[in-house]
């Protein structure tokens, strides 16, 4: 099939292009959110840019969006408004929990697609057809060494965002051992006033950060609510022991042996003196994570689950909007049985 998507979230687009379909990426000169293209990803290429105008004579098959704002751009760049459409949906809802509203919900002509089992609990999507596909990700391979005593967290604007990703958490286990965060916008952690136990690394790419990650001794996830994070699954693709907020979904894939998972932060932080202390430990608790992930969120096991997927939705859109209407004929027939004057129970 040939698909519409965004390049909206790099690490789940990175796993989502490796199927064995056409993903039409829009491009534009500016490279915004709005045409990144590929972002100069290493893509197959089946991974295609496309100008925003040549959308409507790219015989597109199915739109897999990820904005709500997404669909009428859609619409408008392929000239109709009917077409097999999934959403995906990568957030957990921050409003109104538990009875937050989906913005597709009592909706007949999209299927929502959530990221985890919490955030399908936790939107009221009503009538809309709704699945979950678990986040699946390149392998990077068991990279883990953990010769540096520091730790290692991955957190996209971390000021921004502090308590929704537990950044004010993080200096609890710094001062165990510095922690080292990787993302956009981490060099305003130097503002916070946490000096060498809070360090800003940047916005690395993704070989280079693995590589240097994986020297870390543990991995941190202290996000409070979140879908799960992908760097985190990534870590544990590495063999790398993680110390896990037991928030959202996050206890579905990480097993207590991998590292450590709980709400009571200063429980985390005994774990990560332990896994600071003893190295081998730390190497085994790695070993047990690796086994999980690769168990649940392999990336073959991904690709399987959105390809099928995405040939049901293909398939029930076809059937639904080619499906016939009743004759008007019948109808008159119908009516013309009743008695003069009668009338029906």
């Amino acid at each position: 099939m040939r698909i519409l998507v965004w390049h909206v979230h790099g690490g789940w687009m990175d796993a989502f292009v490796r199927g064995p379909h056409e993903y039409l990426i829009p491009t534009t000169p500016e490279r915004d959110g709005w045409g990144l293209g590929r972002g100069g990803r290493d893509w197959g290429t089946n991974a295609v840019e496309i100008a925003p105008e040549d959308v409507a004579d790219a015989d597109v098959d199915l739109v897999v969006l990820q904005r709500p704002e997404e669909l009428e751009v859609a619409q408008r760049l392929l000239g109709r408004t009917e077409f097999p459409t999934v959403f995906v949906e990568h957030n957990a809802p921050r409003v109104d929990v538990p009875n937050s509203l989906h913005p597709f919900r009592d909706r007949a002509d999209v299927t929502i697609a959530h990221v985890t089992h919490w955030n399908a609990l936790m939107w009221d999507c009503g009538s809309t057809r709704t699945t979950v596909v678990e986040h699946g990700v390149v392998d990077p391979g068991a990279l883990y060494t953990g010769e540096l005593e520091r730790f290692g967290a991955v957190i996209n604007e971390p000021v921004r965002r502090n308590r929704v990703v537990g950044t004010d958490l993080l200096p609890r286990f710094g001062a165990v051992a510095p922690v080292d965060v990787f993302g956009m916008g981490t060099e305003e952690l130097a503002g916070l006033g946490h000096g060498d136990l809070l360090v800003g690394l940047g916005d690395v790419k993704p070989d280079p950060m693995h590589a240097a990650l994986a020297q870390r001794r543990a991995y941190v996830h202290a996000n409070r609510w979140t879908s799960l994070g992908l760097s985190l699954i990534e870590s544990m693709h590495m063999a790398m022991p993680v110390l896990v907020l037991a928030t959202t979904d996050a206890s579905r894939t990480v097993p207590a042996e991998a590292g450590a998972i709980a709400t009571d932060v200063e429980e985390l932080v005994r774990a990560s003196r332990t896994l600071l202390d003893d190295p081998d430990e730390a190497r085994r608790r790695g070993l047990v994570a690796r086994e999980a992930v690769l168990a649940r969120h392999a990336l073959s096991r991904f690709t399987a689950d959105w390809d099928a997927l995405l040939d049901d939705v293909h398939t029930e859109h076809h059937a639904r909007t080619r499906a016939p209407r009743p004759e008007r004929e019948t109808e008159t027939a119908g009516a013309a049985a009743l008695p003069t004057g009668g009338r029906s129970s």
